[in-house]
């Protein structure tokens, strides 16, 4: 699902933003959609939800094809250890879209929040 607003600002946002930077905005976006999506209650929250988790999905699947890479300059250690966070990040998702329960965003939005933090070089603080 192709959202032409959000790919034109993402690619304005690019030619603005070092890779880091990027990074770490894009996962604040996430985590941002994640934390609104589960505001409020009624009929619309599991749609919400739904949305918000499919997008940080998208940016996880992103950045899981980018460590897949074999020429990746990250260290190999650190590279696998994120492989083995985006395996998590995906099971996550799967259970929150079969079933959207808002407590289990809480850990989807730390992860998010925390390596945005580690990108910014403030691995102690969560934006």
């Amino acid at each position: 699902m192709n959202h032409p607003a959000l790919e034109a600002y993402l690619s304005v946002e690019k030619a603005t933003l070092s890779g880091r930077e990027l990074e770490a905005s894009v996962l604040t976006k996430a985590a941002d959609m994640l934390d609104q999506a589960r505001q409020g209650s009624g009929e619309r929250m599991a749609e919400r939800i739904e949305n918000a988790v499919r997008h940080n999905l998208r940016v996880w699947t992103l950045f899981q094809a980018e460590l897949l890479n074999p020429d990746h300059p990250m260290p190999t250690e650190l590279r696998q250890n994120l492989i083995n966070l985006t395996a998590f990040i995906d099971k996550r998702s799967l259970e929150l879209i079969a079933d959207p329960n808002p407590e289990k965003l809480d850990i989807l939005i730390a992860i998010n929040r925390n390596i945005a933090a580690g990108l910014r070089g403030d691995p102690g603080g969560v934006s």
